[in-house]
């Protein structure tokens, strides 16, 4: 099970975590084979370090150090839904804690 933000519980769907990634690499170049990867190194992560219950925020913090190795625009998009960016400044502060990390 999932624990969401606002406290729901729902199953864990690899299909929901694939599709995810499948609209942040969206005309993006990464191939299918890296994304399902990327899915299967989250599950692998998920099942060894979680009994029963996982926060989605562990999921979303997994699927961005990923992203960040795969594209980095689809890392700057997915973060964008993650972390709920409001204005322009978001992307950019984003941009520029990516930059650093090179």
């Amino acid at each position: 099970m999932v624990i969401k933000r606002d406290g729901r519980r729902e199953e864990f769907s690899r299909e929901k975590l694939l599709s995810g990634l499948k609209k942040a690499c969206q005309k993006r170049p990464v191939g299918l084979k890296a994304m399902e990867d990327l899915v299967d190194h989250i599950v692998a992560a998920v099942t060894g370090q979680y009994e029963s219950e996982v926060p989605g925020d562990a999921i979303g913090k997994m699927v961005m150090d990923g992203l960040r190795e795969l594209d980095e625009v689809a890392y700057v998009r997915f973060a964008s839904v993650y972390r709920r960016f409001e204005e322009a400044t978001d992307f950019v502060q984003e941009v520029k804690k990516l930059e650093a990390t090179k």
